[in-house]
């Protein structure tokens, strides 16, 4: 009984199987697929047999297929069925003369490639002698740019103390012309110690002219004549 049962469930259940298959499948009267469909793309007409050869005269044929780089490549894959020239194939004399520019400048030969090396290795040489020759000469000043240095130094630093003595020397006496009350910093004094500074300078002016009309005055003795 079990077994008799165990059959029909079976049946039962392959007949659901085959009548979900049915309905998934292509209907007949239709020729619509439920959710499958096949689709055969038509070949191309293609003639493999004879090689493409473009029409140069044609608008619709693009300019890259009338260049001569193209015919070379027709030529190179056909032979004479592309109906190329051959003798068209070969460059021009300007085409010819850029190419051999174009060689030399990227692969020169053996003997330029060493002339350049030894006309950069003498302007290595002399720019570096150039340089030595200038630091040996640099050197050489080196002991004159020293002294000079400490002698500016020096005289720098006897203005600066000569300097400060003259003015030292300008506040006494505008202290003791003016009265020691007058603020040194004050507008009046400062008034005060140009004037003084002034007189200064005309006395050393007229100093220097006493000197030069002295030593003009002196009368030039004449040199022996030898006997």
């Amino acid at each position: 009984m079990a077994a008799s049962f165990l059959s029909r469930r079976t049946l039962a259940l392959s007949n659901a199987t085959k009548a979900c298959l049915a309905s998934k499948m292509i209907n007949p009267a239709s020729g619509i697929g439920t959710q499958t469909a096949s689709y055969h793309a038509k070949p191309l007409k293609l003639n493999l047999r004879l090689p493409y050869i473009p029409d140069k005269s044609s608008e619709k044929t693009p300019e890259w297929q009338k260049t001569a780089q193209y015919d070379r490549k027709l030529f190179g894959r056909y032979g004479s069925a592309s109906g190329v020239d051959p003798a068209s194939l070969w460059p021009s004399h300007a085409e010819l003369d850029r190419i051999i520019a174009e060689e030399n400048e990227w692969n020169p030969s053996l003997e330029v490639m060493l002339e350049n090396i030894a006309a950069q290795q003498k302007a290595e040489t002399e720019q570096r002698l150039a340089k030595e020759q200038l630091i040996a000469a640099n050197m050489a000043k080196m002991p004159k740019m020293v002294a000079d240095w400490r002698r500016e130094k020096r005289e720098s630093r006897k203005k600066l103390k000569e300097e400060k003595a003259r003015r030292q020397k300008l506040l006494a006496e505008a202290k003791e012309r003016y009265g020691s009350t007058v603020d040194p910093r004050s507008a009046k004094f400062q008034e005060m110690l140009a004037e003084l500074e002034k007189e200064e300078k005309k006395k050393k002016k007229l100093l220097k002219r006493r000197q030069r009309e002295e030593q003009a005055a002196v009368p030039v003795t004449p040199p022996v004549a030898a006997s």
